[in-house]
């Protein structure tokens, strides 16, 4: 069984939904959420579904205090969903493809840094992009750069509003991103 941490600085809907896939799962669960904000949502949700929290300053992200959490925890795997800062180096060569990524566009494109939420739908619409979607990717030191696991996409309609490309990249986020992370554990075995 893989121990699963989740990294979140938000509302947690896609660590809610990661949670409830891999409740009943063979191979693994989500054993904490960790999160670098006091007041995000995905605390409450976390804790509803009865898994542990823990939730760290900035300071103590890049001092080790985080990666020391990580090892007692005996975290398997590392899943950002809406985590907004950057994972510091000790942390990706600690666990070396064991950290994924949920990215809402089709990387390369709209990645980087500042590029998050509504930044980047807001991104595709002012561009008149004709599809968007996400990004599946190992994390490595540089933001949005790690290989990437899996990208589906979605047609962005003229009329659409960043809102509106934000609701249809959350509905892929929610139908891939856990199937994917099962996926990626599975092939972590062979």
């Amino acid at each position: 069984m893989k121990n699963i941490v989740v990294f979140a600085s938000g509302s947690g809907t896609n660590a809610e939904k990661i949670i409830e896939y891999f409740q009943d799962s063979p191979i693994a669960s989500v054993t904490h959420v960790f999160s670098n904000v006091k007041s995000a949502g995905v605390l409450d949700r976390a804790k509803t579904l009865n898994v542990r929290t823990f939730t760290f300053s900035k300071d103590q992200l890049s001092s080790g205090v985080v990666l020391d959490k990580l090892k007692s925890a005996k975290a398997d795997l590392i899943v950002l969903a809406g985590f907004l800062k950057h994972i510091p180096k000790e942390i990706v060569e600690a666990y070396p493809d064991k950290i994924i990524n949920i990215h809402p566009a089709l990387l390369p494109d709209y990645g980087g840094l500042g590029m998050y939420g509504m930044n980047v739908h807001r991104a595709v619409v002012e561009n008149e992009e004709e599809e968007t979607g996400i990004t599946i990717h190992y994390v490595n030191e540089e933001y949005d750069m790690g290989d990437i696991i899996f990208q589906e996409s979605v047609e962005v309609d003229y009329e659409d509003t960043p809102e509106d490309v934000a609701y249809k990249v959350q509905q892929l986020e929610h139908e891939h991103f856990a199937p994917m992370i099962e996926w990626v554990i599975k092939e972590s075995e062979e």
